[in-house]
């Protein structure tokens, strides 16, 4: 069994986020940066499903030479090999081709991602590759068990549970509960410094998006309390200043 696991390069969540330019681009000035921790997940259970040589498990990341420390710690973690396609992300359509241009010719039984990236939140990535390789696409799933070539996957919905059964090649973006993440240990730190880590140039894709400018959420204002017994008060501010009512 092969896996495929793509991983994104993200800014710790203790990051206070700053943007330069005119707010057109995000500052990275003393940033440090993780893989993506939803990604870890779906790297966890891929490095479970293929543990006492059932397969093989290899991490892609889109980006430049700058993420090579992240898909290391990732190769520490347990995967067997890495690919980094050698491009800056420009969005998640850009990055869904790139991925699967390159699973295109590498006969992966199964792709697993993060349900998203915890600096764009965005969950595309996993459900463009699948319309890409035209294979089915299970988005934020709870829970993955393999039966031979089938998988059933569990995924949370309004008001209670779905249960899937998809038989071949797929992909899914995983949610907590799926697995719980790995830590690298000492014999795995000093593997990944050995395992490859291959360099694949990028294939041309048309620019559909184009950020124009960044924004920080507003400074929260000062609480404002009201007795118990200024109802009135109450419902004029939630009236003129929240403008709940």
């Amino acid at each position: 069994m092969k896996i495929l696991v793509c991983i994104s390069n993200v800014p710790d969540t203790t990051t206070k986020i700053t943007f330069t330019n005119d707010n057109t681009e995000f500052n990275t000035t003393g940033v440090q940066y993780i893989v993506n921790p939803y990604d870890e997940i779906a790297l966890s259970k891929a490095i479970t499903l293929t543990e006492g040589g059932k397969g093989t498990v290899t991490v892609i990341n889109v980006g430049e030479a700058a993420n090579d420390p992240t898909i290391r710690k990732a190769l520490a973690i347990g995967a067997d090999d890495a690919v980094r396609i050698n491009a800056a992300p420009r969005d998640a359509y850009f990055v869904a081709k790139q991925i699967a241009e390159y699973a295109k010719g590498q006969d992966f039984d199964m792709i697993l991602t993060g349900r998203e990236s915890i600096d764009y939140n965005g969950n595309q990535v996993a459900a463009m590759v699948g319309e890409f390789l035209d294979i089915p696409s299970i988005s934020i799933i709870k829970k993955l068990e393999l039966d031979g070539d089938t998988a059933t996957i569990e995924r949370e919905i309004e008001g209670g549970k779905e249960i899937v059964q998809v038989t071949g090649k797929f992909i899914a973006s995983c949610a907590e509960g799926v697995a719980e993440p790995k830590i690298p240990n000492m014999r795995g730190i000093m593997s990944a410094r050995t395992k490859p880590l291959a360099v694949v140039e990028a294939v041309e894709v048309a620019e559909v998006t184009k950020v124009t400018k960044y924004e920080t959420p507003a400074p929260r204002g000062t609480v404002k309390l009201i007795p118990a017994d200024e109802t009135a008060s109450l419902i004029a501010l939630l009236h003129s200043e929240a403008k709940v009512i």
